[in-house]
């Protein structure tokens, strides 16, 4: 192997670690990626914890047979180190099955042993691009972590039931899960990016998909930052709205059709409202459920008797009659980052939609919400 001349760039080369018992592989992976990359290497897996301890990583190339402790189980410790970084698997003839077991335990790629050296090359370049992302990401979620626990802080200080000085937190707040959204997404199209260098039609078509999820995000948070300046000046903007196509749509755009919403619904449901505080609204419901670690949520949407009757109900945690008062009051949350605004927030732009709020739970059992909005009845 050669070592490829370093493409002119700006900043320090990314950072790559080389584990291998075997001096000769292991040198010879080292001076490989010498002209892109500042490597450093390990024979042995606790060598290679200490080092990564130490130092920030871009990328671990990690051999799977090794004496005293082996790739997959330091792999584990090594996640408890860094989850963030790119692992690539050597793995040797007769050992392919070893290297599946690495992918399922936190391995980021795997090649064979010894690896082409152009594959090598390229394999190492994409996954410290996405270690780079998967940083950001990390950091903007730590960033956005340590904005509610402060938040949280200050509305335990002040009166939560004013609700003029508390119209920037529930902002925030309303923003916290789009933008997660967005930078989630944004990651998937990186990765997608990969592959369209390669002129895949398949991966191109994904591509635009994730960018018309994203664009529907950022579009609703934009909104949510109208909506609130129309607030202010008392000026609502109803329409009709089919509860039973925001109800799908808010599954897919805000948490990525998760299989844990569970949908059933007439073919449609009208009422009157503004679109994106309904959106908020069950964008707060069915997060709660989440964060109170529903695996199952089944959203029903009926209408009958001249009203559109919805149910969420899941299967988590659930509250006993006292931490029910104190979330439906506003700014008491079981969870450690909450900042127990979202049930408030339901309430209030319900009320504002002539729609009636009923909560039940019970520890252990579950939680139930029934919203009841009176039908639009269409010509």
């Amino acid at each position: 192997m050669a070592p490829e001349p370093a493409s002119p760039s700006v900043g320090p080369k990314p950072a790559v670690l080389v584990v291998d018992d075997e001096y000769g592989p292991r040198e010879s992976v080292a001076f490989t990626l010498s002209g892109e990359f500042d490597v450093d290497t390990a024979e042995r897996a606790a060598e290679a914890l200490g080092k990564i301890k130490a130092k920030a990583y871009a990328a671990i190339v990690m051999d799977i047979r090794m004496p005293e402790m082996d790739g997959i189980r330091a792999l584990e410790e090594l996640r408890k180190i860094d989850a963030d970084v790119a692992v690539i698997m050597l793995t040797g003839y007769g050992t392919l099955h070893t290297a599946q077991q690495a992918m399922v335990g936190g391995a980021n790629q795997y090649l064979r042993k010894p690896p082409d050296v152009s594959e090598l090359r390229e394999a190492v370049r994409r996954q410290t691009a996405q270690t780079r992302l998967r940083r950001q990401q990390t950091k903007l979620n730590r960033e956005a972590q340590e904005l509610n626990r402060a938040l949280k802080r200050e509305i335990e200080q002040n009166e939560p039931q004013i609700w003029q000085s508390r119209a920037a937190v529930e902002l925030v707040h309303d923003l916290n899960n789009p933008l997660t959204v967005v930078i989630g997404y944004s990651s998937l199209m990186a990765e997608e990016a990969v592959a369209i260098s390669q002129t895949n039609q398949e991966s191109g078509q994904r591509l635009r998909e994730y960018a018309h999820v994203v664009e529907k995000a950022a579009e609703y948070c934009r909104h949510l930052s109208e909506n609130w300046r129309r607030a202010s000046k008392n000026l609502a903007e109803f329409a009709p709205l089919d509860l039973v196509q925001l109800t799908h749509e808010v599954r897919h755009v805000v948490f990525f059709s998760s299989v844990a919403i569970k949908i059933e619904a007439d073919a449609e449901a009208w009422v009157r409202g503004s679109r994106y505080d309904v959106v908020r609204v069950l964008q707060n419901l069915f997060q709660n459920s989440l964060d109170a670690g529903a695996t199952t949520i089944n959203a029903t949407v009926k209408t009958a008797g001249g009203r559109v009757e919805m149910a969420i109900v899941d299967n988590g945690a659930g509250m006993d009659e006292k931490s029910v008062a104190r979330a439906l009051r506003g700014g008491f949350s079981t969870k450690d980052n909450g900042t127990g605004l979202g049930l408030g927030i339901c309430r209030h732009l319900l009320g504002a939609h002539g729609a009636e709020f009923q909560l039940t739970s019970r520890p252990g059992a579950g939680t139930t919400v029934r919203i009841s909005f009176p039908v639009l009845h269409r010509e």
